[in-house]
């Protein structure tokens, strides 16, 4: 009796002993999975969300912070492998969205606002914004002409044919903007659509009157054909206007708060660096298609990527205005949240 209760004591032990190290061991799983040996895995592939993003672009200036952290990893650093699809327009890129060929489109800011004032992407969750790009600086959104074009100054631009990427993008916005404070009638104007890299073509052979270009085409423009500025459109109640951005489906905003929470801080960074000329002025001879000396002389956009409301609110008020847009659309609610881990 004795030896049976010894030997129920050492069994006890025994099974005390191992329950204590399996509980150890427990313990030491979780905390390695807490980051505790070797980090928690921030990645949006952690939680199972996709880490491949794509991604709808434009030649344009303000994508010299995105091609920097892709030249230098900064979206792999954050767990997203991002593809990349060209668009001609705002309007294009925006489409490509909606129509879920990508998960985020670069754009002027104007489709974005107008898609959502028409409940465009209601099922989907509406539009979001998920990042910012740029606002205009004096000179860089221009509208130009060749020296011997029937346009020589804004009170020429009524009745004539201009060049736009596409209708109710920030090229006739701003255009109708800066028209409204000269007095003059925006809608007459005959719009043109035309890519930005296909604009000196349609101004030398007449096509057009005139064109409205952003940086580096205006300085492209006037290098190489001799096109000459008639409008300066980040000016009167334009100056420093929210020109682009980055945008989803409020679907994918939602369900992937990790991916988008990465795709900022590795804009975030790079739109940082982007202070540094010498750093994007190789990245717009590359991705925009100018020379070196071109890019030198770019009037730089104002670079920015965290989208601030209040700032924003002057897109979808402007589109009001003009009633491009029928119903007032509040920015803040557009803008996606993101996860900080």
């Amino acid at each position: 009796m004795l030896r049976h209760a010894f030997s129920n004591q050492r069994g006890q032990r025994r099974r005390g002993k191992f329950g204590t190290i399996l509980i150890a061991l427990t313990l030491l799983a979780s905390l390695s999975g807490c980051g505790l040996l070797g980090g928690e895995d921030e990645s949006p592939a952690a939680e199972g969300e996709p880490t491949k993003v794509k991604v709808s672009i434009m030649p344009t200036i303000d994508l010299a912070p995105f091609h920097l952290a892709m030249k230098n990893g900064y979206f792999k650093e954050e767990g997203l492998e991002i593809e990349t699809v060209n668009a001609p327009s705002g309007q294009a890129s925006l489409t490509k969205m909606i129509g879920g060929e990508v998960d985020v489109s670069y754009s002027s800011y104007t489709p974005f606002f107008i898609a959502e004032s028409q409940k465009a992407a209601e099922k989907d969750g509406g539009i979001k914004i998920v990042a910012d790009a740029s606002s205009a600086s004096p000179g860089s959104t221009m509208v130009v002409a060749m020296p011997n074009a029937p346009v020589k100054s804004i009170t020429d631009l009524p009745g004539k044919r201009i060049a736009i990427t596409g209708e109710n993008t920030i090229c006739d916005t701003l255009i109708k903007s800066v028209m409204k404070t000269n007095n003059l009638d925006y809608n007459s104007v005959q719009w043109v659509p035309v890519p930005f890299p296909e604009m000196n073509g349609a101004l030398t052979r007449g096509d057009v009157d005139a064109a409205f270009m952003t940086e580096p085409f205006i300085t492209q423009s006037a290098k190489t054909i001799g096109s000459v500025p008639v409008v300066d459109t980040a000016s009167g109640p334009t100056q420093d206007f929210p020109t682009a951005g980055y945008a989803s489906l409020g679907k994918f905003a939602n369900e992937n708060p990790k991916a988008v929470g990465a795709f900022q801080r590795a804009l975030q960074k790079a739109t940082i660096e982007s202070e540094d000329r010498s750093k994007i002025e190789p990245l717009m001879v590359e991705f925009s298609k100018v020379d070196a000396d071109t890019a030198a002389l770019t009037k730089l956009l104002n670079l920015q990527s965290k989208p601030d409301p209040s700032r924003l609110q002057r897109v979808p008020d402007l589109l009001l205005e003009f009633q491009t847009i029928n119903q007032p659309v509040d920015a803040e609610t557009m803008i996606a949240k993101a996860s900080d881990a």
